[in-house]
């Protein structure tokens, strides 16, 4: 536990785009915490954070930290995939709690480990998803907990993009140990969301194919989870989607809720807006809400339009503020990550064995 009054230091490692488009701007805009310091060796990138971040210290590598561990108190990794755990390992080792970027490793053992660690430290440790506070996210959590969709049967999700070109880099290369494609990437995302939602999964399906000439990992996956309560949920991760379908489409025993579009807050942030710059912070036009009704297609004026909430990432470093100076648990837990990535790896090995896994549920 932290005390209250100065503002909580926070060493960023990494800027890219999680570290430039994603944390660095939420880390500012939170009260409670500063962004201390800029781990890169990049000239360009140290200039682009300059730019935002006049006052903001940088370093070379994450061991300048650690020599100075005691003028920090929060270490957020926004690096590659495969670093996560030996620096949040190195960083619980220093004495500092963390923040990890999804996935927090390449495997749940790994994580519950590094759970683990924390735990005997006596240190925080919590895991960047974000797209718990997207606004179509929120919007369907509200419906759910209200009971108005009945009892949830299925649950469909997409993360599709239309992206037939490479793009390049670790996040598509096929090595093991960069932990790329869009199975641990978007497929953190859409598993995270279906078992906040609905609860530990029992049954794993996954499809997951490499579509585009030259790419080295998959860039086309379906996953398919039976809850232990008996809710299926349907998820799709795509880079190759021609024709975009329903961001969510979730059935009820009473009545179905359908919507398109994407949260706009990483948009918005990818442009340089930040959140406290003005009104409608994570609010969509009218246009975009989603419907709710029973037995016509929304696309064709059935049912009724539901005012989407408004998106809240900020949300995610003002939890991890007040679980520093509280000492209450983080807005997600490493725990929770764990869970999802018990997922993921039963959808690797489904999609390559062409099976069903099934899974223990754990207490």
């Amino acid at each position: 536990m932290t005390g209250t009054g100065t503002p909580l230091r926070v060493g960023l490692v990494g800027y890219g785009l999680a570290g430039s488009v994603f944390h660095a701007p939420l880390i500012a805009a939170t009260d409670g915490l500063v962004l201390d310091t800029v781990v890169t060796s990049s000239p360009e990138r140290r200039e682009q954070a300059r730019a935002e971040f006049p006052d903001v210290r940088f370093a070379a590598s994450p061991d300048e930290l650690w020599q100075r561990a005691d003028s920090l108190d929060l270490i957020v990794i926004a690096s590659p995939n495969k670093t996560h755990v030996p620096i949040a390992t190195a960083a619980l080792k220093a004495g500092l709690p963390v923040v990890v970027d999804k996935p927090i490793a390449g495997s749940a053992a790994e994580a519950r480990e590094l759970a683990a660690l924390a735990e005997e430290r006596g240190l925080l440790l919590s895991v960047f998803q974000n797209r718990r506070w997207d606004n179509d996210f929120l919007t369907l959590a509200r419906l759910v907990a209200a009971g108005e969709l009945g009892d949830v049967q299925r649950f469909e999700s997409r993360f599709e993009r239309w992206r037939p070109q490479l793009k390049g880099g670790w996040r598509e290369s096929g090595a093991p140990e960069e932990i790329g494609g869009l199975l641990y990437d978007l497929g953190s995302h859409v598993v995270d969301q279906a078992l906040v939602l609905f609860g530990p999964a029992v049954r794993v399906y996954a499809e997951a194919d490499v579509r585009r000439p030259g790419a080295e990992t998959d860039d086309d996956t379906f996953i398919a989870i039976t809850h232990a309560n008996g809710v299926r949920s349907h998820l799709y991760a795509s880079a190759t989607t021609a024709q975009l379908g329903p961001r969510f489409r979730v059935l009820g025993s009473v009545a179905g809720y359908v919507k398109h579009g994407l949260d706009p807050q990483e948009a918005d942030l990818r442009e340089g807006r930040r959140p406290g710059g003005g009104p409608g912070w994570g609010l969509e036009p009218e246009s975009l809400w989603g419907r709710i009704g029973a037995g016509e297609s929304p696309l064709t004026g059935g049912g009724h339009p539901v005012e989407t909430e408004p998106g809240d990432y900020p949300a995610y470093y003002a939890g991890i503020a007040t679980a520093l100076r509280e000492g209450t648990a983080p807005p997600v837990t490493a725990h929770e990550a764990a869970a999802a990535l018990d997922v993921l790896e039963a959808a690797r090995r489904s999609a390559r064995e062409g099976i069903v896994v099934t899974l223990g549920v754990r207490s």
